[in-house]
C-alpha cells in the first residue's frame, strides 16, 4: 500500500502566495508519509486573465511554476502531480500563439518531469452562480492524448476536472492499464453540489480504479466559489477519505491487492460487449 494525498487549496490571484501555500501543504503531506501528492486544478494560477501571460512564461526560458514543482519533489522526496497550469506550447514543443493548454505535469521524487497531460474536455457552460458563464475554449486549446504513467502507487491515469463527465476517457485510461486515476479540479459550488460525488463514484465503479480527486474548495474570489470536497474513492465506489472546505488534504493508502480482488470477483472488464 502507498499513501497518497489529494491536496485541497483555495487559490487566489497572487501566484507567489499560491505557491507558498502549495509548498506548505506539500511539506505537510510528506511529513505524514505520503509518497504521491496531487495538487488541484489551477493551484498556482486561477484568474483567467493571467493564463496567457503565465503560459507563455512557463513555455519560455524563465519559468516559475515548473521549477517550483521540480524543487518541491526533489527536496521532499515526493512524487507530485501538478494539478493543472497553463502552458503556451504543445507537447511537441510547438508554440501556441493565442491560447494555452491546461497541463497536468507529473514529477518524480528526483524532481524530473516524467509525464504531461493536456486537458481534453473544456468547460464551456452556463452556471447559476455569480460568475454566470464559463468558456474555457476562449483561453485554452484542448489536448488530444490519453496519458498514463507508472508511479509508486501504481499505474496512474491523468484527467482534469470537466473530463469527469466523459466516461470514454476513463475507459481509455483503464485500457492503458490505469489502477488509479487523479482528477485535479476546480468545480463550481453549484455543479459540485449536484454531481461531484455521483460522477466520481461512477467512474471508480465502472472502471474498478481508485480515484484521487483534489479540488479548489472555498471562496477564491468575489465572483467564484469552488466546491471542494477533495476525496479518495476506492474501486468499489466507497469514499475512504474526504475534506469538505478550506485548505488541507484527504489522505489514503491505495491498496492494489484490494483492487485486484474487486476486479477478480466482478470481472466487468471481461464482460464488455460494446
Amino acid at each position: 500500500m502507498t499513501k497518497v494525498a489529494a491536496i485541497q487549496m483555495v487559490s487566489g490571484h497572487d501566484v507567489k502566495a499560491n505557491l507558498a501555500e502549495a509548498a506548505r501543504l506539500l511539506k505537510e503531506a510528506a511529513g505524514q508519509g505520503v509518497k504521491v501528492a496531487v495538487l488541484p486544478e489551477n493551484f498556482a494560477v486561477l484568474a483567467s486573465g493571467q493564463m496567457q501571460a503565465c503560459g507563455e512564461q512557463e513555455a519560455g526560458d524563465i519559468p516559475v511554476v515548473r521549477p517550483f514543482l521540480a524543487e518541491q519533489a526533489r527536496t521532499l522526496g515526493l512524487w507530485i502531480v501538478g494539478g493543472s497550469m497553463p502552458l503556451a506550447s504543445r507537447p511537441d514543443g510547438v508554440a501556441i500563439a493565442d491560447r494555452v493548454r491546461a497541463c497536468c505535469l507529473v514529477y518524480d521524487d528526483q524532481g524530473r518531469e516524467v509525464a504531461r497531460y493536456d486537458k481534453i474536455h473544456l468547460f464551456d457552460a452556463m452556471v447559476e452562480d455569480a460568475h454566470g458563464q464559463y468558456k474555457e475554449s476562449n483561453a485554452f486549446e484542448p489536448g488530444d492524448q490519453v496519458v498514463t504513467i507508472d508511479t509508486p502507487a501504481g499505474r496512474l491515469g491523468l484527467a482534469i476536472c470537466y473530463d469527469l463527465r466523459f466516461p470514454e476517457l476513463f475507459r481509455a485510461l483503464r485500457a492503458q492499464g490505469a489502477e488509479w486515476v487523479c482528477l485535479p479540479s476546480a468545480f463550481t459550488w453549484q455543479t459540485g453540489d449536484a454531481h461531484w460525488h455521483a460522477l466520481i463514484r461512477a467512474r471508480a465503479i465502472e472502471n474498478q480504479v481508485w480515484v484521487v480527486a483534489p479540488g479548489q474548495g472555498g471562496q477564491n474570489s468575489e465572483r467564484r466559489r469552488t466546491f471542494g470536497h477533495s476525496l479518495v474513492c476506492d474501486p468499489w465506489g466507497k469514499v475512504v477519505s474526504e475534506i469538505e472546505e478550506g485548505p488541507g488534504m484527504a489522505l489514503a493508502n491505495l491498496n492494489l491487492d484490494y483492487l485486484e480482488q474487486v476486479r477478480a470477483r466482478m470481472p466487468v472488464w471481461e464482460h464488455r460487449r460494446l
